[in-house]
């Protein structure tokens, strides 16, 4: 298998240094968390953060104390979770996904918040600024729209006959909304055609792959979001049972059994997210701390579910690969 080099976003905002160790505060620190996810479907993401505020010290249990909220893949119930967590008076509130943020910048304008998981918190009107945020909340954002593009291309290169393709999106997320209107540029210049497939909840997954048959897509983009990471297991059950040629955003998707997945490592941007907890923990204040921008992005390709939808994938893409499973 051989490496590639990660491709580097311009313009993004330095990472904020790792302390050593938390300081250690008499007072235990409440911290509300809201993410558009299913408690099931973000475990995983959850203990990464979880892990990175242990190396910092903050133990939950023991210095913090955490009040969760999950929308179970859905951004409708979004505002209300947020405002039942101000009305909790926490300390901070951490936060997962553009719909999230947005529900938390319009039920406080006082308690301070990190959210992770943006796609492009300017456009999506949750900061001012990536270097000056202004405002209560700052974080880590994924900046997809960057990035989105290169999934075209890719799957275009691993399925190169396919002419339609659909985008499996939750229409309520505004950063999706920005990384459709991108891939449906980059088509025309492609001459592919590009078609949007709504998905407001998990409910949803079935009928859109219904409809991806009527529309006979030859292969699919899916966005991340609280939808179909809460779904992921299903949607890439579905696309190898339809023999669909599919590429993700993140690997989590790969490693439920899809076929390819191009974009940052998930866990650790949900653990860069720590340092912003501890130092808000210890002080500063959101509008102070850029919103930092991720760096480094890989290519995974699943040889298993390849063979098992009966694509060759070509040996130019497979050398492009940061890891190949399966």
């Amino acid at each position: 298998m051989k490496r590639r080099e990660f491709i580097t976003l311009l313009g993004g905002a330095a990472a904020l240094p790792l302390a050593a160790s938390a300081q250690q505060f008499g007072k235990v620190f409440r911290i509300g968390f809201l993410s558009s996810y299913s408690a099931e479907g973000g475990k995983d993401l959850l203990a990464c953060l979880v892990g990175g505020l242990r190396e910092l010290g903050w133990v939950d249990g023991r210095n913090i104390l955490f009040d969760y909220r999950w929308s179970g893949g859905a951004a409708t119930p979004l505002p209300a979770l947020a405002a039942e967590l101000v009305r909790l008076n926490p300390d901070l509130i951490v936060v997962s996904s553009t719909p999230g943020a947005q529900a938390v910048r319009q039920a406080t304008q006082e308690v301070p918040a990190v959210f992770v998981a943006v796609s492009d918190p300017v456009a999506s009107g949750i900061v001012t600024s990536l270097a000056r945020p202004g405002g209560n909340l700052t974080g880590v954002s994924n900046f997809l729209p960057a990035t989105t593009g290169k999934l075209l291309e890719l799957l275009k290169a691993a399925a190169a006959s396919a002419v339609r393709f659909a985008v499996l999106r939750d229409p309520n997320n505004a950063g999706k909304q920005l990384e459709v209107r991108g891939l449906q540029v980059l088509g025309r210049n492609l001459g592919v055609s590009i078609e949007a497939v709504d998905v407001r909840a998990p409910d949803d997954i079935e009928p859109a792959f219904s409809n991806l048959n009527r529309m006979g897509a030859d292969a699919l983009i899916t966005l991340v979001d609280g939808v179909t990471m809460s779904s992921r297991y299903r949607i890439a059950e579905l696309a190898m049972k339809n023999r669909l040629p599919t590429i993700f955003q993140v690997r989590d998707f790969v490693d439920a059994g899809g076929l390819m997945s191009y974009g940052l490592n998930y866990c650790q941007h949900w653990r860069s997210a720590a340092p912003y907890v501890d130092r808000i923990l210890k002080g500063s204040k959101p509008a102070d701390l850029p919103v930092q921008q991720p760096t480094k992005f890989e290519l995974i390709i699943n040889l298993k579910t390849a063979k098992v939808i009966g694509l060759n994938v070509p040996p130019t893409l497979l050398g492009l690969a940061d890891e190949l499973v399966g």
